[in-house]
């Protein structure tokens, strides 16, 4: 292990401590409460790209720092944004529809967690996940100065299709998401996000790691940390 390794693995942990420690749990919570857009930004943009540089480290054997690692950033926030609204409204959906006997198991803590699970990652993650690696492509041509002003002709032919569908459709949604929601929605409203937020490190590194560029391709553009 090297000083990047242990600055990445410190940094985790004081996102954990700030969120389990008895003096500063009572505060997570009440701003996530309050100001569940503004502390969904933070969380997603944080943790996602923490994901997305633990990718990098994996790819290429050093902490390396992603192009355009800001505006990712603040894409990821944005994201964060939506994913905290589609949880309110896969879950209320699932409620009414196994209350209107669309769905089985209504009373079940389980099964209401699987169809939430399901339902928001077969029908909201592929069009997010779409919508991800189109903004990280952009960024990818734009800011590591391979295409100026890229089109969305360029940012389609530049963004990895067999990837998306092979591995991230029907690798990880099926094997890893859907699992790992339906545990994620067995928690304490309360602590939902918490998991997601969690759960953002694994998927910037998936979406990382599916992308078509190698780090030798971009290789100019990535500074070490």
């Amino acid at each position: 292990m090297n000083k990047g390794d242990f600055l990445w693995i410190g940094g985790i942990a004081l996102v954990v401590l700030f969120i389990v420690s008895p003096q500063t749990n009572p505060i997570f919570l009440s701003l996530t409460s309050s100001h569940p857009y503004m502390m969904a930004f933070a969380k997603f943009g944080i943790l996602a790209t923490m994901g997305e540089l633990l990718a990098h480290r994996i790819r290429s054997g050093k902490w390396t720092k992603p192009v355009g690692m800001m505006y990712k950033a603040v894409v990821w926030g944005f994201f964060g944004i939506l994913i905290t609204l589609a949880f309110q409204l896969f879950t209320a959906g699932v409620v009414s529809a196994q209350a209107k006997g669309y769905l089985p198991g209504e009373g079940s803590g389980l099964m209401f967690a699987f169809f939430t699970s399901s339902t928001m990652n077969l029908f909201f993650a592929p069009v997010f996940m779409a919508c991800h690696k189109c903004t990280d492509s952009y960024i990818n041509l734009s800011v590591g100065g391979i295409i100026k002003k890229p089109t969305l002709d360029d940012v389609l032919k530049d963004a990895d299709w067999n990837s998306y569908v092979n591995f991230v459709l029907l690798k990880t949604v099926p094997f890893f998401w859907i699992p790992a929601h339906t545990i994620t929605f067995l928690l304490p409203g309360e602590y939902r996000i918490v998991a997601a937020a969690f759960l953002s490190i694994a998927l910037g590194a998936f979406l990382a790691l599916a992308n078509k560029k190698k780090t030798v391709a971009l290789e100019p553009c990535l500074r070490e940390i």
